[in-house]
C-alpha cells in the first residue's frame, strides 16, 4: 500500500506539504547558522590566538544552550502552541546569528553563541512533533528523513558559504548575511495551521481504564524513564552525534593542515561530504519504513547496521587511505553518518504518548548533547592539540561502535514499549 497516496493526516495533503516545507528550510538555516563559525576558525584564531580547543567550545557554546532550554522549550511547544513557538525561536537564532558578526573577543562570541543555542531549543522538538501528527505512521520516518537531511545539507552551505564570504569579505560579513533567511521565513511559518494540543490524562498514559485528571509532571518523568527502548536509543543516538558533531567541526581543518588546501577550498570539499547525508538521511528513513512493514523493531535494528558500517567506514578514510580514495570513503561516510537519524528520531515518537512527542524528543537531544555534540568538538580538538589531527579524527568510529551495541540492546525492549502506547487523535486548531 502506498502510504502517500492514501493520505489520512489532520490536514489536507497540500497544507501538510507546505508546512513541511517551511520546517525544512527553518530546519536548514538553523545549520548554516550553527555551522558557518567552523569554516571561520583559521580566520578568528589569526585574529584572536585561539587554541583548536577553544574554536570547539564556539561550536559546543550552540549545543549546551540547547541542553540547558531544550526541555522547558518543548514543555511550552506541546501545551501551548508549535508554531508560535517555532516562529519566535527562529526569529531568535537569526538575530543572534547577526550578532556575531560585532564580537569583539573569546568570550563575547562564546556568549552571542550560545544565545543562538537558546533560540535553536525547541526546534528540533517541536518540527518532530508537527511532522509525526500532520503525516500518516507508515510515512513517519520517511518524512523525518527527508525534514532531516535539512541538516547535512544547512551544515554542508554553512561551511561552504563561511570560507567563501571570509576570504571575500572578512569572516565578520559570514555572521551577518547569513543570519538574513531565516528571518524572512520564520515570519512565513507565523501562518501555517497547528493542531490542537493533546490533553495528557492518566488513562492516556497507563491504562486506558483509568483517566480523569491531569498527569503531573512528576508521573510524566517516571512514565519517561520507564521507557527502555527510549533510554537506550537516545544514548545511542548521542554516539553517534559525538562523531557527526566532531567530524562537521573539524574536517576543514583536517584537510587544510594534510592537504595544503585554502580554508576556502577545505570548506567545499568538506561540504560535499556533508552533502552526501542529503542522500543518506532520506535513504534511511526509506528503508526503515519499509522493513517496518515486515518486522516490528526494524527502525533500531536498522540503526544499529548503518552505525556499524559507519564505523567501518571512518575506521578505513582515517586510518589506511589518502588523497582520492580516501575522499570517495568519506563520501560514502557522509551518507552513511546520518542514516540511523530518521529511524532513531521516529523510536522518539513511536513509545510516547502523542501528547509528549517534543518533550521526548527534548530529552534525547539533552543527552546525545550533554553526551554527544558538546563533547565531540573540544574532545577532538584536545586531540588534536595533543597527537595531532590525524590522530584525533581515528577516536571517531569507537563511538559508532557504542552506538551500535546500545540500539541493539533497545531493539528488544521496542514491541513491548510502542503496545503500551494508545491511539490518540490529532485534531487542527480553527
Amino acid at each position: 500500500m502506498n502510504d502517500d497516496n492514501n493520505f489520512t493526516g489532520p490536514l489536507p495533503k497540500r497544507q501538510a506539504y507546505y508546512t513541511f516545507t517551511l520546517l525544512f528550510l527553518l530546519y536548514m538555516l538553523d545549520y548554516i547558522d550553527r555551522m558557518v563559525v567552523v569554516s571561520l576558525f583559521p580566520y578568528i584564531r589569526q585574529d584572536w590566538g585561539l587554541t583548536d580547543a577553544q574554536c570547539g567550545l564556539l561550536v559546543s557554546a550552540v549545543y549546551w544552550a540547547i541542553l540547558i532550554f531544550t526541555l522547558p522549550a518543548s514543555v511550552a511547544i506541546d501545551r501551548w502552541s508549535r508554531k508560535k513557538s517555532i516562529g519566535i525561536m527562529s526569529i531568535l537564532w537569526s538575530f543572534a546569528t547577526f550578532l556575531c558578526a560585532i564580537t569583539q573577543n573569546f568570550w563575547q562570541l562564546f556568549s552571542v553563541r550560545a544565545f543562538i543555542g537558546i533560540g535553536e531549543a525547541g526546534y528540533a522538538p517541536g518540527g518532530t512533533a508537527m511532522i509525526s501528527a500532520l503525516f500518516p505512521a507508515g510515512l513517519r520516518a520517511r518524512m523525518l528523513g527527508i525534514w532531516n537531511a535539512s541538516i547535512p545539507l544547512g551544515s554542508a552551505m554553512g561551511i561552504a558559504l563561511g570560507g567563501l564570504i571570509a576570504e571575500h569579505y572578512g569572516w565578520r560579513h559570514a555572521f551577518g548575511i547569513v543570519a538574513i533567511p531565516g528571518l524572512i521565513v520564520a515570519l512565513l511559518f507565523f501562518r501555517v495551521k497547528d493542531y490542537k494540543t493533546v490533553e495528557l490524562d492518566i488513562g492516556s498514559l497507563s491504562d486506558s481504564r483509568r483517566s480523569g485528571r491531569a498527569k503531573p509532571w512528576k508521573e510524566v518523568a517516571v512514565y519517561m524513564a520507564g521507557i527502555k527502548s527510549l533510554l537506550f536509543n537516545n544514548l545511542a543516538f548521542a554516539g553517534n552525534v559525538f562523531v557527526t558533531t566532531a567530524l562537521i567541526s573539524w574536517l576543514p581543518t583536517y584537510f587544510n593542515r594534510t592537504q595544503g588546501l585554502p580554508m576556502g577550498k577545505a570548506g567545499l570539499k568538506s561540504g560535499v561530504i556533508m552533502l552526501m547525508a542529503t542522500v543518506g538521511a532520506p535513504l534511511g528513513g526509506i528503508l526503515a519504513d519499509r522493513w517496518f512493514r515486515v518486522r516490528t523493531n526494524a527502525r533500531l535494528l536498522f540503526a544499529m547496521i548503518s552505525s556499524l558500517l559507519t564505523a567501518g567506514v571512518f575506521f578505513l578514510a582515517f586510518s589506511a587511505f589518502t588523497g582520492t580514495l580516501q575522499f570517495i570513503i568519506l563520501i560514502a561516510g557522509g551518507i552513511l553518518a546520518v542514516a540511523f537519524v530518521p529511524a532513531s528520531v521516529a523510536v522518539t515518537q513511536d513509545v510516547v504518548h502523542p501528547g509528549l512527542r517534543a518533550t521526548s524528543l527534548s530529552i534525547c537531544i539533552i543527552i546525545q548533547h550533554i553526551l554527544g555534540s558538546s563533547l565531540g568538538p573540544p574532545v577532538i580538538g584536545h586531540l588534536s592539540d595533543m597527537y595531532g589531527i590525524n590522530i584525533a579524527m581515528m577516536a571517531l568510529p569507537i563511538f559508532n561502535m557504542a552506538a551500535a551495541f546500545l540500539f541493539f540492546l533497545a531493539s528488544f525492549y521496542y514491541n513491548s514499549d510502542a503496545a503500551k502506547v494508545g491511539v490518540v487523535h490529532i485534531q487542527v486548531e480553527e
